[in-house]
């Protein structure tokens, strides 16, 4: 199960892939499509999140970031 790590409330627009960058930041990438290539990533917000090991780190649905505990097969 998931649990939030930090409430940020972005608001998502259509065409981009955002993720949590090395820094712990929340960055936004163009979406390739269609024969085009992605666009350089940007930041959104600047958050400064310490990630631990054994987790997986993403923006829910809701804008903030959670995290899920990663399942090693």
């Amino acid at each position: 199960m998931a649990e939030t790590v930090h409430k940020c409330g972005v608001k998502r627009e259509t065409g981009f892939l955002y993720y949590i960058d090395k820094q712990g930041d929340i960055a936004r990438a163009t979406m390739a499509r269609g024969g085009k290539k992605g666009g350089r990533p940007e930041k959104v917000q600047k958050v400064g999140l310490k990630k631990e090991s054994g987790y997986l780190y993403y923006l829910d649905k809701k804008g903030n970031v959670s995290r899920a505990r990663m399942v090693n097969a």
